[in-house]
């Protein structure tokens, strides 16, 4: 990642952590005991980020309901990881399958001996070695960039953020708290302060795709078959048969976990795109195509 890349990521986290200390020192101007909130929400973030990260792996297998695979269980796809990986210089991460036709990718751990790749059984069926060659060099690049760390404080956060906003105007609307000016500010700052921190959040994730799109072109020297894959995967989806005991219903994309995956759910609608975790299909394409011209392939 660029100087301009990293100058970029640390701005928007000081921004995160600013808004959560403000959200903190707000709620103690109004009960007076600002040193005290703000105090214990850096606590509270402390604990949810050490949680987030230890356990993120274990976390997103079970909420996906993705599977650890073996060599033999699908060789090409383990063969594949395993080559991208040692292409990478990297320890060989767990495999593993989400069984949905959607097709997917994703990758999860706190670092590199901890990581696991996963492809959803969809993807397996649409595209070519190759394109998912290329995809594969997508996902490792999470791991190399320790993208996995940087969204996973960047989500929690974000939602921390959230959760204390929804249940500041929960209170403000069955309580007696919404009454007079005050009330009114604090419930002003709890609508608006969620909200620039979703923005934030979303301008975190999409920073970290546009990297490991990059780190894929330059790992794989494939930026065609990179291309190919993100536009066979962006298609609108139809419906698929796709929950883990097969009984035909479809199975999406976790909503919370939408950024760590190749491409998100939302489709072309330029109101979309402004919530979504990854930057459009175009800038993608733009991004891969500046990058092959700087590499001259």
């Amino acid at each position: 990642m660029s100087a301009f890349g990293t100058l970029k990521i640390g701005l928007l986290f000081a921004i995160l952590s600013l808004m959560l200390v403000g959200f903190g020192a707000i709620i103690g101007y109004f009960t007076g005991y600002i040193l005290v909130w703000m105090s214990l929400f850096l606590v509270i973030a402390l604990v949810m980020n050490v949680v987030s990260y230890f356990k993120s792996d274990s976390i997103a297998i079970k909420m996906t309901h993705s599977k650890i695979i073996q060599r033999e269980d699908n060789p090409l796809f383990y063969g594949l990881v395993e080559t991208v990986t040692k292409k990478a210089g990297i320890p060989m991460p767990r495999v593993g399958i989400m069984p949905t036709d959607t097709p997917n990718a994703f990758a999860t751990g706190r670092d590199e001996n901890h990581a696991v790749v996963v492809a959803t059984s969809g993807i397996l069926k649409m595209l070519d070695e190759k394109e998912l060659t290329a995809v594969l060099g997508h996902e490792i690049s999470h791991i190399t960039h320790k993208d996995i760390l940087v969204t996973t404080i960047a989500a929690t956060i974000a939602t921390i953020i959230s959760y204390i906003g929804n249940m500041i105007i929960f209170s403000m609307l069955f309580g007696e708290e919404n009454r007079g000016n005050n009330g009114m500010i604090l419930l002003v700052a709890a609508i608006l302060i969620p909200m620039g921190a979703m923005f934030v959040q979303l301008g975190i994730s999409r920073s970290r795709e546009a990297d490991a799109d990059e780190g894929s072109v330059r790992l794989i020297k494939e930026p065609d078959a990179l291309i190919s894959s993100l536009e066979k995967i962006s298609k609108p989806l139809q419906k698929r048969s796709a929950s883990p005991q097969g009984s035909g219903r479809n199975s999406p994309q976790p909503g919370a976990y939408s950024s760590m995956f190749l491409v998100n759910n939302f489709g072309g609608h330029s109101l979309l795109n402004l919530f979504s975790t990854h930057p459009s299909l175009e800038k993608r394409i733009n991004n891969i195509n500046r990058v092959r011209k700087e590499l001259g392939i």
